[in-house]
């Protein structure tokens, strides 16, 4: 399937195409094309349901907390081996 933009740059999908994938779409821009990823009407939702039971329990400030505590404990690694390996190259 092939569509066009119109004068103003928007794209028109079918109806078809809309009742399948639904009227949201984050936009994927790749040197050679784009992609339209759909966007579920609870994107945290469907993490849940793709992920099974690994979110099961918890609450959306727990996931950010720990996605947090895991941020900064990957940063603090980045940085003690960047010490780490300018510290080799001084000896």
């Amino acid at each position: 399937m092939s569509v066009e933009t119109d004068a103003n740059g928007r794209l028109y999908l079918s109806s078809e195409m809309r009742e399948k994938y639904g009227e949201r779409f984050h936009i994927v821009e790749y040197e050679d094309r784009i992609e339209l990823i759909p966007i579920d009407d609870d994107p945290l939702e469907a993490v849940r349901e793709a992920a099974g039971d690994a979110f099961d329990d918890k609450s959306v400030e727990t996931l950010r907390r720990e996605a947090r505590e895991q941020a900064a404990e990957d940063a603090t690694a980045g940085f003690e081996r960047e010490r780490d390996e300018s510290s080799e190259g001084e000896s």
